[in-house]
């Protein structure tokens, strides 16, 4: 199982330093909530983590080897990236969508076991009856599993994920972070940026608050205090304790 940690990472665009000093564990096994309001830096930490974004002072570490020493085709076969959304969706089917997660490992053309491993994540994320059909004729929950399942493809060790839920239904949100708890029970290390604090609660170990770059709290759902939601999000909240776990809801609601 792998971990990925950061240290002491900053990253600025030009002159706008949008990361400050930021040391994390994303622990293997556990789903990781990055919390914050827009501009906290939140994307920013996730493409550093997965090797888009380049520049950064500080280091990353996978499996306490630097980030940066690792081959693009290296580093792929142990992060996976899912972009808040899909800026183009083009009529290809499915299957061929998610077999493009298999390029860190394909040669001259892929391979039996290729396919192998593609139509089982298609069962796993029940997406087998739909394999030929074209991505821009599906709905929105449906284009999300097909570009976890492509991302899954590449077998990878640590799965970041920027807004999955952005723009789903609840029924589709809470689809899609079930298929997450069930891939973190395999000892993937996720990490994955929400608003939507009560889904995050509900679903996520760990939880990082970030604030203007910062990293302003860290750890279980002990960080969901009246006093942090305040200071993070300018918002007078109520905390309902529901066994182990928090429910947030807005003061004015609280009172009616």
């Amino acid at each position: 199982m792998t971990m990925i940690r950061t240290e002491s990472l900053s990253f600025a665009y030009r002159n706008d330093k949008v990361l400050h000093d930021i040391t994390l564990d994303f622990a293997p096994g556990k789903i990781t909530a990055l919390l914050g309001p827009n501009g906290s830096g939140k994307s920013t930490l996730l493409k550093c983590c997965a090797g888009i974004l380049k520049g950064y002072d500080g280091t990353v570490f996978i499996d306490q080897q630097p980030l940066h020493r690792l081959s693009p085709r290296r580093r792929a076969r142990y992060i996976a990236y899912v972009p808040q959304q899909e800026i183009h969706t083009f009529p290809v089917p499915v299957l061929d969508t998610i077999l493009m997660g298999r390029k860190p490992y394909i040669g001259w053309m892929p391979s039996r076991n290729d396919y192998a491993v593609v139509e089982t994540i298609m069962r796993q994320l029940h997406l087998d009856d739909i394999a030929h059909r074209p991505l821009d004729e599906l709905s929105g929950g449906q284009r999300q599993r097909v570009i976890i399942a492509r991302a899954l493809a590449q077998q990878p060790q640590v799965l970041l994920l920027d807004e999955p839920t952005a723009n789903l239904d609840l029924r589709h949100q809470l689809e899609v972070m079930m298929i997450l708890q069930r891939i973190a029970q395999d000892g993937i290390t996720i990490a994955i940026a929400v608003h939507d604090l009560n889904l995050a609660a509900g679903h996520c170990h760990q939880f990082v608050m970030l604030h203007e770059g910062r990293c302003f709290a860290k750890g279980n759902h002990e960080i969901f205090t009246t006093e942090n939601i305040r200071k993070l999000y300018e918002v007078e909240v109520r905390i309902i304790e529901n066994g182990s776990q928090p429910f947030i809801v807005p003061a004015s609601l609280a009172m009616e």
